[in-house]
């Protein structure tokens, strides 16, 4: 008759954790992240000042381009680093005013936003 060795306290512990380790674990796989395409809003130096005019809610942008820039590149950077694309939608200040008109949308952050997505879907189904 072969005698079973039982371990007793802090060696029972160890040698339960040492068998955890050894058995792998059996967790539900995590979906990878998927990639997807962001759209950002965009605006080109010889444009800016004429945007601040235009918009109702200029005052929670950046007073110079430069400072709008380094901004808007930190966000882009944030982006594409979790592996999203970006795709950049240059708001014009000739045709921004008649696009809100027609949507009867204010001149503000959330008609840009819905301008970019309008743009990245219409881009997206023809790529």
């Amino acid at each position: 008759m072969t005698k079973k060795k039982r371990l007793a306290g802090s060696a029972r512990t160890a040698a339960a954790i040492k068998a955890k380790q050894q058995t792998p674990k059996q967790t539900p796989e995590q979906p990878a992240h998927q990639p997807s395409l962001q759209a950002m809003v965009w605006y080109r130096e010889e444009h800016y000042a004429a945007l601040l005019e235009l918009f109702d809610d200029s005052d929670l942008l950046p007073p110079t381009y430069g400072d709008w820039l380094a901004r808007a590149e930190e966000k882009k950077a944030e982006v594409e680093a979790r592996g999203d694309q970006v795709i950049k939608v240059f708001i014009d200040p000739e045709t921004f005013p008649e696009w809100c008109a027609k949507k009867n949308l204010a001149k503000d952050a959330n008609a840009r936003a819905e301008l970019a997505l309008e743009v990245a879907q219409a881009r997206s189904f023809s790529l």
